[in-house]
């Protein structure tokens, strides 16, 4: 027996990062960080190398870029020359709602030394929600 899920069923938990919903309020910060957040302080103050504010403009919902598993997908958009705030190594970028305190979603990234006082830029990337299996 083949297994579906409506695309739009999919869109409202990727809206979420545009708009929120009950307890949770949309993404409204994305920060790079030194080490892997566990909490939205980790991810908002004690890891974070540079931060730059989101807004719901700032992600896009699209088919996804796999085949079957892989239907939709949220794309943030690139940002560019982010000033950095302490000097470290980035290893992971976290996303935020700052008016809940929320630690909303957190990804690797490649390894690179920031330095503060210098600029970072953030390239597009995606979240991919799959088709029941």
């Amino acid at each position: 027996m083949a297994k579906r899920v409506l695309a739009a069923m999919l869109d409202k938990s990727l809206d979420g990062f545009k708009t929120g919903g009950g307890a949770v309020g949309p993404c409204t910060r994305m920060t790079v960080c030194s080490a892997e957040p566990t909490t939205y302080t980790e991810g908002n103050a004690t890891f974070a190398l540079a931060d730059v504010t989101m807004a719901s403009g700032d992600f896009t919902i699209a088919n996804g870029d796999g085949a079957g598993n892989t239907p939709r997908k949220v794309t943030m958009s690139a940002k560019s020359a982010v000033p950095v705030d302490t000097t470290g190594t980035a290893t992971h970028v976290a996303l935020l709602d700052v008016t809940n305190s929320l630690l909303l979603e957190v990804t690797t990234c490649t390894s690179q030394a920031l330095t503060s006082g210098n600029t970072v830029n953030f390239p597009a990337w995606k979240i991919e929600v799959g088709a029941p299996t």
